[in-house]
């Protein structure tokens, strides 16, 4: 019994030295690929998504596993429909930093876009266990899953039977 206040203090180091270790600092860009980026930023601003995404691609090329040029890539095929590689970045995001808020939000905006709405509620309750219900993050999956998942319309020309019939 008389060790135990040493031990408890020394678990309390080591414990608080692992935790330090876990997280990470955030990546330095290199400035090539920090010029792609501002590119598909500008690119996404002006509606061009592919072009977005071509500069995300090679940026991530110059910088692998660089957390934030993969959150941006997200967000552009997001924006592209194309909502199942949308998650896969997310989830490539939340694998480095799983309290990532940027991507539990990006990655329950594109669930609610496939219809998964109970998956987009679990990602909201995470938010706001990590950040609260006031942060921007929060904020904006709330009002999305406020809203709703939205249906999407194809539009197609409609076929015009011919008089012949094929044999």
């Amino acid at each position: 019994m008389r060790f135990a206040p040493a031990s408890m203090a020394l678990s309390l180091v080591f414990v608080l030295t692992a935790s330090m270790g876990q997280s990470q600092a955030p990546q330095a860009i290199d400035p090539r690929a920090a010029a792609l980026v501002a590119q598909g930023r500008t690119a996404l601003g002006t509606g061009n998504v592919e072009g977005a995404i071509d500069a995300y691609e090679a940026a991530l090329a110059i910088q692998p596993g660089a957390t934030a040029i993969t959150l941006d890539l997200a967000e552009a095929t997001r924006r592209q429909g194309l909502q199942g590689k949308a998650l896969h970045y997310y989830r490539e995001a939340l694998e480095r930093d799983p309290r990532n808020v940027v991507a539990i939000s990006g990655e329950g905006a594109a669930l609610l876009e496939k219809g998964a709405v109970e998956k987009a509620k679990r990602n909201l309750a995470r938010l706001q266990n990590l950040c609260g219900s006031s942060c921007p993050e929060a904020e904006s999956l709330a009002a999305l899953i406020a809203r709703g998942p939205q249906e999407r319309v194809v539009a197609a020309d409609p076929a015009k039977p011919t008089g012949a019939v094929a044999n």
